[in-house]
């Protein structure tokens, strides 16, 4: 299995993503023009969206072979704006999904109001339903730094967390371990999980304060078993920590109808179908999943601590971000698809300032896996023949 890797940070970001492509092309040059096969000649559930090269005239690079985009001019409030943005933000949501995580520098007027609006068109120029919205964390503070609500915005603070999201801040920050033990894709114990985060950081440490993400790619002849299991998938810490707090999860509809009630927990295949792309990968990856079902125990943690292990063991197809832009000027952005991308925060800044965070999570339809789908390893494989 090929793995993914996304490290966003003012130091670092990994990211890592499977198959292998030339250096040297651009993804629309790799991609465009070419129909997605589907398996055994039989139709996908979803037909997958094709790039049109209409981003090629804008100055990018892949960041390695493998994962990983950078725009370095591209202004996104102009795209927000532009004549054709409708368009523009599909491809963008396109070559996301395929690449796995863009970043763009030097953000000038991207704003909560904008941040939420791009995660919101983005999700729905891909196909989502329209039900999915904008996630609402069930525990973390909706005020910002001017003291107004919002519940779309996750405010992710050292030092600004307000009510029960301190104390789990404050650990997530400190704890020895945390970038192993940290893993995971956002809200996946969402019935209706995330497809894509924008993170813009508004207060950097001097150094260090990433994230790491990483993408599983499925391989026969094991791949067979995995596209046969299920998993429980759930966030314990914050209705424990809400118990302790008095302070009541925030059981409405979180973005999605189905997103409601307290338990903060669903099942999900092992291996979903990214629809956008057509590509299957390992979804049960990190410390949202349980468990997973019709194993022994010893079965089940075996597994799960197997994908960990291809993720942190395969540096080869990793990424490695650095924000450019320090506070007080315009920075940088990030936007990674959650359904194969899985990141940790990099805990290396203590005593080099406060780390905070502006975070978007759009969600995406129901996890499932479709048979006829393939991975990216098998389709950049027929694809080069």
């Amino acid at each position: 299995m090929a793995t993914s890797q996304l490290h966003t940070g003012n130091g670092a970001t990994d990211t890592r993503n499977g198959g292998q492509t030339s250096a040297d092309e651009s993804l629309a040059g790799k991609m465009n023009g070419f129909h997605h096969p589907a398996t055994n000649g039989h139709a996908l559930l979803r037909a997958p969206l094709e790039l049109t090269g209409l981003l090629d005239k804008f100055q990018s690079f892949d960041v390695t072979p493998v994962i990983g985009t950078e725009f370095p001019n591209v202004q996104l409030t102009d795209w927000l704006r532009a004549p054709n943005s409708d368009e523009l933000l599909r491809e963008l949501a396109i070559t996301i999904s395929q690449r796995g995580v863009a970043f763009f520098r030097a953000q000038d007027g991207l704003n909560d109001d904008l941040q939420k609006e791009l995660g919101q068109r983005l999700g729905e120029l891909a196909g989502k339903p329209k039900t999915s919205g904008l996630h609402i964390h069930p525990l973390i503070n909706f005020e910002n730094e001017d003291g107004a609500q919002d519940r779309s915005i996750n405010i992710i603070s050292t030092n600004k967390a307000k009510k029960p999201a301190e104390d789990i801040t404050k650990t997530y920050h400190t704890r020895k371990g945390g970038n192993l033990l940290g893993w995971h894709t956002d809200i996946s114990y969402e019935p209706v999980p995330s497809d894509y985060t924008l993170l813009r950081l508004t207060e950097l440490p001097s150094s260090g304060g990433g994230i790491v993400s990483a993408l599983q790619d499925p391989k026969t002849p094991y791949q067979q078993f995995l596209e046969t299991l299920t998993a429980n998938y759930a966030q314990s810490r914050y209705p424990q920590t809400a118990k302790e707090k008095n302070f009541e999860i925030y059981s409405q509809p979180r973005g999605a109808p189905e997103n409601t009630g307290a338990a903060l927990s669903t099942v999900h295949p092992v291996i979903r179908t990214n629809p956008v792309t057509g590509w299957k990968t390992v979804y049960a990856i990190g410390n949202h999943v349980k468990g997973i079902n019709g194993l022994t125990e010893t079965e089940s943690t075996h597994l799960i601590d197997w994908f960990t292990r291809l993720i942190v063991e395969n540096h080869d197809l990793q990424v490695r971000n650095r924000w450019q832009n320090p506070n007080d000027v315009d920075l940088d952005a990030a936007i990674w698809d959650n359904r194969a991308a899985y990141h940790t925060a990099t805990f290396d800044f203590e005593g080099l300032g406060p780390r905070t965070g502006h975070r978007v999570v759009g969600l995406g339809e129901k996890p499932y896996l479709d048979p006829n789908s393939m991975s990216k390893r098998e389709y950049l494989a027929q694809r080069h023949g």
